[in-house]
């Protein structure tokens, strides 16, 4: 029996692909964060971005515009929860920034009253800001900042009582309770350059080109690929100046194999000791890294967000860049805002490579 013209019809306006207006209209719907444009609510005269936690209004309410002053010029003015122009973030950032620079110049830690007082906020106000922006609270801040003086100090070559001092701590006592959360090492060995360290390496070629490691007694403290073994080593030698490099290829061999492994084909998460050294956030960081699934992606402000500091995107990017055990500690599956491939120590083809690589085998049955 021939069908009717409506049931024929019926496929053909399923198979309508949506219109722009249609895809915008579900990320309102959805609170999909976005940059590409704004909607306004005609019973309300208010404009506001993707993602804002107002109530949805109605489809038949709602217009979209490309930006704020299209916005503006048709009489709609900004919403005051999700801040469309930015104005309000832009306050608060220029507070933070200012308090920020207050640790920042200040010989001794700054009162979190003299900090808020600075910012122009009430202190558990600016408590809450500092952590969205930076990750850290200001007295974690102010103690990564005496860290890098510290370690800049023992850099030059000062005596470790001598930079302990001008570096604003009251006594060594104070850095040797806890060196890793200021140095990732004792204030001796970062003096030293890693001088009475000995940095056990194997070398190898994998599916990714040439492979170094270098492995503390501690574990794992250098992974480098994708570059000539000498340059590898200049990488590693730059960060243990002074330290003992030897090569173990025995010693390391168990550690070479499940790294090329993984290279060839990945299939579950690396998981290897390490010897982790850097300040309390960057080890944050490097901990939210690890726990993204295999075969999973997220953005830099994504994992800001798992750290429970949603506006620390450009700390966590700073921490990713400055970490020396790629593979096991995964910064390759950070990717942008919309989804786009950022930058990658070992090269984006071998970043795309490893998603790429990954992404097959959570599909694949093991």
């Amino acid at each position: 029996m021939a069908s009717s013209p409506a049931a024929r019809h019926i496929p053909s306006m399923n198979a309508i692909s949506p219109t722009l207006e249609d895809t915008r209209w579900r990320q309102v719907l959805d609170r999909t964060p976005s940059d590409d444009f704004l909607y306004a609510v005609t019973t309300q005269g208010v404009y506001c971005r993707p993602g804002c936690p107002s109530r949805p209004p109605l489809r038949r309410n709602a217009v979209f515009f490309a930006d704020a002053s299209a916005a503006e010029a048709e009489g709609f003015r900004a919403c005051k929860r999700c801040d469309p122009k930015g104005e309000r973030a832009a306050m608060q950032r220029q507070g933070v920034e200012a308090a920020v620079r207050m640790i920042e110049t200040d010989a001794a830690i700054p009162s979190l009253e003299a900090l808020a007082t600075r910012a122009g906020y009430a202190r558990h106000h600016f408590l809450r800001l500092f952590k969205e922006m930076t990750g850290v609270t200001p007295r974690s801040y102010a103690e990564s900042v005496r860290g890098r003086r510290l370690s800049a100090a023992l850099a030059a070559g000062e005596r470790v009582v001598d930079a302990v001092a001008g570096a604003g701590f009251g006594s060594e006592s104070r850095v040797y309770e806890s060196p890793g959360l200021h140095l990732g090492m004792t204030p001796g060995a970062a003096r030293r350059g890693g001088l009475g360290e000995t940095i056990r390496v194997a070398r190898a070629q994998s599916a990714m080109g040439p492979l170094l490691v270098g492995a503390t007694d501690i574990g794992v403290c250098f992974i480098g690929f994708a570059e000539d073994f000498a340059a590898l080593e200049g990488d590693l030698r730059h960060r243990f100046p002074a330290a003992q490099v030897e090569d173990a290829p025995e010693a390391l061999a168990d550690t070479m194999r499940t790294l090329i492994g993984f290279i060839e084909e990945p299939r579950a998460a690396l998981d290897l000791p390490l010897d982790l050294r850097g300040t309390a956030f960057q080890r944050r960081v490097w901990e939210a890294l690890r726990a993204i699934p295999l075969g999973e992606t997220r953005s830099y402000s994504q994992v800001a967000a798992s750290m429970d500091a949603p506006r620390a995107t450009r700390a966590v990017a700073r921490a990713c860049a400055q970490n020396h055990v790629s593979l096991v500690v995964p910064c390759h599956r950070v990717v942008g805002q919309d989804g786009s491939l950022t930058g990658y120590r070992w090269g984006l083809p071998r970043k795309k490579r490893l998603l790429e690589q990954e992404s097959a085998a959570r599909r694949s049955p093991p």
